[in-house]
């Protein structure tokens, strides 16, 4: 595996490649992490992976500050996965001249997260745009535990006529069915088992709420009987009514955020 600091030898040696994969990532690698990259490496004769913490898109400095950090072993694990490249910038190669404020993106933007995350997915979608025109993969690969983020990118990038294919995968889930993130990272025992009882709660009530039989105030009721403390949002949403062109077939997913301590955490299934 090379390992790029620089981004003027990145661009040299990799834009040779004509079919290159790309996982961005903020570190603190997991299984979900693993299965993207060993879905770029199933479709694509080269894989990239990036780590960046991407400053922009906390809203809070403390989210920032604390958010896992671990070098050493996301390497030795990216090594072991035989990434071919790592590409490990620093902020200024990456925002030589600040964020961009000229970004447009989804109406999608202003829903679920984007309602208490102001600016948060546009500073994503400019982080992505930044590192597909330095890298210009023929791939590009995301979880769908971060669903929102990969509508809106997947517009943007059509919208735009970027050369570089959206290529969503499958949430990967811990034993206990939490979804695999960085974030877990903070959380304690006691929390751990919170989280694996709201997934299991919501799955078995998923197809009553799609029928009507029960309503999401009920819901949030009873999560808070279970122990969370606050919740952003619960909402079942018809996921091909949410940025045109609209497809003519119902499929409806439960969308969640919520607070254990100061940690918050998504999903969607």
């Amino acid at each position: 595996m090379k390992i790029f600091l620089n981004k003027s030898k990145l661009i040299n040696l990799i834009h040779k490649e004509k079919n290159l994969g790309f996982v961005p990532t903020m570190g603190s690698l997991h299984k979900g992490h693993k299965y993207l990259i060993k879905c770029s490496k199933k479709t694509c004769s080269k894989t990239i992976v990036s780590i960046f913490i991407n400053k922009p898109q906390f809203n809070k400095k403390t989210d920032y500050k604390k958010y896992p950090r671990d070098l050493k072993k996301d390497i030795s694990l990216l090594k072991k996965l035989k990434v071919d490249y790592l590409y490990i910038p620093n902020h200024k190669q990456i925002y030589p001249n600040g964020p961009s404020r000229k970004i447009i993106i989804s109406n999608f933007e202003k829903k679920l997260c984007g309602k208490f995350r102001p600016n948060h997915f546009k500073a994503i979608v400019d982080v992505v745009n930044r590192f597909i025109e330095i890298i210009r993969p023929k791939k590009i690969f995301f979880g769908e535990k971060d669903y929102q983020q990969l509508k809106i990118i997947e517009h943007f990038v059509k919208k735009n006529k970027l050369k570089t294919k959206v290529v969503g995968c499958k949430t990967i889930r811990e034993n206990n069915g939490i979804a695999c993130s960085s974030r877990n990272l903070l959380l304690s025992k006691k929390d751990i088992n919170l989280a694996s009882k709201v997934y299991h709660f919501l799955s078995k009530k998923k197809k009553y709420l799609i029928n009507k039989q029960i309503s999401l105030n009920v819901i949030k009721k009873d999560l808070y009987k279970m122990g969370i403390k606050n919740i952003d949002y619960i909402s079942i949403i018809d996921i091909n009514k949410i940025i045109r062109p609209f497809i003519n077939r119902k499929k409806i997913k439960i969308f969640i955020a919520y607070y254990l301590g100061s940690t918050r955490l998504i999903d969607n299934f």
